[in-house]
């Protein structure tokens, strides 16, 4: 039976964290000394050290030829994983066992010289990988080609875009035949058609017999490029298997999430009062609760509601709801989705906004919900509420939602279906 090229044991890391905290108690012959020695350290102050685990009793097998997602929320770990994979970070206790040649792209920046060419840190990082320069000289064209920076090869790299420099440093890691292949999420440099290229590079490689671990934020590319994939959550192993299970677990346990279920405790509202709107939630197109909704995927935005008396009837109803990204930008042409027809509310009815093709690229964006009665506003909630956009399958191509999207104003179709209206 064939070993596994990849074989992660209890692997851990752990950082000192220095933190600086102020003595509770002192005397004036303290202050005058600390505030002489504040010159240097800063008055009335301490160092202490804690210890942060940013991975934690890791265990996973990476097969020959496997091409592996790792997926995980800001912090998870993932970087710090491929840095230990890639031999740059030592871990602080288990072990990991590689069968092969490792090629790296973490970050823009790593494993070339800045003062060297374009050309000499091609030869340069074929001699890191053990090649012979004859066996990069057949590679020589090949990378050029791919990296389109043909022109600018005899030019020191500290004077390269960063499109320019991770353009190459891709083809680099990718030609130059290593045995696996590890990419960071730094693919988001470069243009649409440079990460289509690279999307399509990786599956080649596979292809080959070797063995890609790839990291990113764009769930359309993880499900369409990778065979198994490794969800990290606080430094651990969440998840590992099939793309779509692991995807959906993704989505649904993102921490966006945090405070839909309650509110009724948001403090900072206006309107009437007697209507408040006391949860929401995001479902996807099989009905199942999301945090964090795909590019171009149907997305359900449920709103329920509570009333100060839970048998008044609320009439002619209009409820609407506004996007707008980190800027404050409208993102919703004419600012809001509102009902077409107006609808009759009691405490404990919700009802459903459907988003066929949810128009946003990645990334992170406020709602605002009102809802008002007989012309008198009831409830009304600016920017209180926060959710991320996932890269998806926009075009169904394995190709995100342009980034143009985002802190635009579009279009968003949507309908609200009649028989959400329910009282429980």
């Amino acid at each position: 039976m064939t070993k596994p090229v990849i074989q992660v044991r209890d692997l851990s890391k752990s950082y000192q964290i220095r933190s600086t905290t102020k003595k509770r108690y002192h005397s004036l012959r303290d202050d005058l000394m600390d505030g002489i020695k504040g010159l240097l350290k800063g008055p009335w102050q301490s160092q202490q050290t804690e210890t942060f685990w940013a991975l934690k009793d890791i265990n996973f097998d990476v097969n020959q030829g496997d091409i592996v997602g790792i997926i995980g929320r800001n912090g998870a770990g993932k970087s710090t994983l491929l840095k230990i994979l890639s031999q740059i970070v030592p871990p602080t206790s288990g072990e990991i066992t590689i069968r092969g040649r490792i090629g790296s792209l973490l970050e823009v920046g790593t494993g070339f010289h800045p003062e060297l060419t374009g050309r000499e840190n091609i030869f340069m990082n074929g001699a890191v990988l053990g090649m012979k320069r004859l066996e990069i000289s057949r590679k020589f064209d090949e990378i050029v080609a791919f990296a389109e920076v043909e022109k600018f090869l005899d030019t020191p790299v500290k004077f390269y875009s960063s499109g320019m420099y991770v353009r190459l440093a891709f083809a680099v890691a990718a030609h130059l035949e290593p045995e696996i292949l590890i990419v960071d999420e730094v693919l988001a440099v470069g243009d649409a058609a440079f990460q289509k290229k690279c999307l399509g590079k990786m599956e080649d490689v596979s292809r080959e017999g070797r063995t890609v671990l790839f990291v990113s934020h764009n769930m359309a590319a993880i499900q369409n490029l990778c065979s198994r994939i490794v969800l990290l959550q606080h430094g651990k192993v969440r998840a590992f298997g099939n793309p779509s299970n692991t995807i959906q677990i993704y989505l649904s346990e993102g921490s966006s999430s945090e405070g839909w279920d309650e509110l009724l405790g948001v403090i900072q509202r206006s309107g009437e009062g007697k209507l408040k709107f006391s949860r929401m939630d995001f479902m996807d197109s099989l009905g199942n609760q999301i945090c964090s909704p795909l590019s171009g995927e149907k997305l359900i935005i449920r709103l329920h509601f509570s009333s100060f008396s839970e048998d008044t009837l609320y009439n002619n109803c209009r409820i609407g709801i506004g996007i707008t990204n980190v800027s404050g930008i409208n993102i919703v042409l004419s600012t809001e989705m509102i009902c077409s027809t107006e609808v009759n509310i009691r405490s404990r009815d919700f009802l459903d906004f459907c988003i066929d093709k949810l128009p946003l690229s990645q990334g992170t964006y406020s709602l605002t919900l009102f809802a008002e009665s007989n012309g008198l506003i009831q409830d009304w909630l600016v920017e209180k509420i926060h959710f991320s956009v996932d890269g998806g399958d926009f075009y169904g191509t394995g190709k995100p939602c342009p980034i143009g999207y985002q802190g635009k104003s579009v279009l968003i179709d949507f309908s609200v279906t009649k028989e959400s209206y329910q009282y429980a």
